[in-house]
């Protein structure tokens, strides 16, 4: 996917502003729970963090996914770690460049360009858990947000994960997404999602709301105000339920 010079600036401006907040709010305390990973404290949330940047620079690097995986680093202090990983994620993207060919596991991306995006985004939502242990939140870029929003439902969970009816969730339903004057129509049944840009055709549900609020809601970090929905209330839910299983 061809991706602009000025876009990846901006997703590595993203990237290097949330990666620097996570650290900063992981030094108010590693042992505090996060509220929005039952089970994770904030050290598991910077250690999987590293973690996930060590993958993508060796796949940047190979042009495929590295095995074996992963690495021991039970003997890395995690603060440590993690400054070091967020310094070396950009540098790789960088030094990839935004044509590579590599290992995504987008089917309609196979370059270097993917892991700018999914990177600011996966580092701001691991940045709202942190900052949720010790209720310290700050908005998402607006822009990232809707960034984001388009992300998990053209990606996450528009992709063709469905085709043999692996889901507890089979909701059979048309949903709209809408922010800031844009909007997403999401079709789903049990074997099938389909995303369409735009606002056309009769929906079931309709989800509303500012971009940093729905996006922290698509992903799980933020509860929904049943006054930003209209429609069918349990299609919503089973909606909502069937985008975690693609997020996990």
């Amino acid at each position: 996917m061809s991706l602009p010079p000025e876009r990846a600036d901006f997703y590595l401006a993203c990237l290097q502003a949330d990666s620097a907040r996570l650290a900063e709010v992981g030094r108010l305390g590693l042992s505090d729970p996060v509220p929005s990973c039952p089970g994770w404290t904030v050290d598991d949330v910077l250690r999987h963090v590293a973690t996930v940047y060590l993958h993508k620079i060796e796949v940047l690097r190979l042009g495929a996914r590295p095995e074996p995986w992963p690495p021991n680093l039970d003997d890395r202090e995690t603060l440590e770690l993690y400054d070091e990983t967020r310094a070396a994620i950009p540098e790789a993207l960088v030094q990839a460049g935004t044509e590579k060919p590599t290992w995504t596991f987008s089917p309609t991306d196979e370059t270097s360009a993917f892991w700018y995006r999914r990177m600011a985004l996966e580092t701001v939502v691991h940045r709202v858990d942190a900052e949720l242990a010790h209720d310290v939140v700050t908005p998402v870029d607006r822009e990232l947000a809707l960034d984001g929003i388009d992300e998990i439902l053209t990606v996450m969970l528009g992709g063709p994960w469905w085709e043999e009816g692996d889901t507890k969730h089979p909701v059979d339903a048309t949903i709209r997404i809408t922010a800031e004057g844009r909007s997403w129509t999401v079709r789903l049944d049990a074997t099938s999602v389909t995303v369409t840009p735009g606002a056309d055709g009769d929906v079931d549900a309709e989800v509303f709301g500012d971009p940093d609020e729905l996006f922290l809601w698509l992903w799980g970090r933020h509860d929904l105000n049943m006054e930003q929905s209209a429609g069918d209330d349990t299609a919503v839910q089973e909606f909502r339920a069937r985008l975690a299983e693609a997020t996990l």
